[in-house]
């Protein structure tokens, strides 16, 4: 499957979505309460631009060098940038005042960073508590016994707003499994949600990819990440950048025996 151009965007995205609100109607909800994002990993600013007149809420960057670029291209034509890869804390000071959320925060030594820089630059940075649901040690993000350390610790900085959680589960070859992981990040959510915070709204449960967006959203998710679907295979010559080594980033949430068209990495 080779890179899409913009008809075949359009047209992927478009079932996309077709398949978001049904999976939300199915779950009795409102397919609006689900914001779609594009996970551009590799993509270049012109195609980022040309999807932008799609029905993408958002743009979702693993990378901080690609954020920067589109960013500072203006390729995001006005829509909202996420960063959901690793962050290193020597880049924080280059994502603050481009991502409107950082979706990856995975520890307290990152959280203070965050604070130190945003402090420094007189904002609040909104941000998403990443869990790993399964307890993998390729994927990054907190065990669910970690979330609440990691959650009072958020609480209690002056420049940090959390936002909501974000997870990608275990790949596996069995759908209703897959079903449990998510669930089990939407129990997370609503216990993180009760817990009072001044600074603590749980508003985006990010979860669900190209393999498993339906199932996420069945399950609660208020935001997918969906790349390959969108913009087909990623071609990383085209950036210098080699795929991700750590399966956190570049791994389907499901098998794609479940979704054959995930066969890339979903992001």
């Amino acid at each position: 499957m080779a890179e899409k151009n913009l008809e075949e965007m359009r047209e992927a995205v478009e079932a996309i979505r077709e398949k978001m609100a049904a999976a939300a109607r199915e779950a009795g909800r409102d397919p609006a309460e689900v914001q779609l994002c594009a996970a551009c990993k590799t993509r270049t600013a012109d195609t980022v631009a040309a999807s932008a007149a799609l029905a993408i809420d958002v743009f979702g960057e693993n990378h901080v060098q690609e954020l920067c670029a589109n960013y500072d291209a203006g390729a995001y034509c006005g829509k909202p940038s996420h960063f959901i890869g690793h962050l290193q804390t020597n880049k924080i000071k280059k994502v603050l005042g481009r991502a409107s959320l950082i979706q990856s925060v995975d520890s307290e030594h990152l959280l203070a960073a965050i604070e130190k820089e945003a402090a420094k630059a007189s904002i609040v940075q909104d941000v998403l508590l990443e869990v790993n649901i399964g307890g993998e040690e390729s994927k990054s993000g907190v065990s669910p016994e970690q979330l609440w350390p990691l959650l009072d610790a958020a609480a209690a900085e002056e420049h940090i707003r959390v936002k909501g959680l974000m997870a990608i589960p275990p790949v596996n070859d069995d759908d209703a499994q897959n079903r449990r992981y998510l669930a089990q990040v939407y129990k997370l959510f609503v216990q993180a949600g009760e817990r009072g915070y001044q600074n603590v709204k749980m508003e985006t449960l990010s979860m669900g990819m190209s393999g498993d967006f339906e199932n996420a959203i069945r399950e609660g998710a208020t935001l997918v990440r969906i790349g390959t679907a969108i913009y087909g295979e990623r071609d990383y010559s085209k950036v210098g950048l080699a795929p991700a080594s750590s399966p956190s980033r570049g791994a389907s949430g499901v098998s794609s025996k479940l979704h054959p068209a995930a066969k890339a990495s979903p992001r």
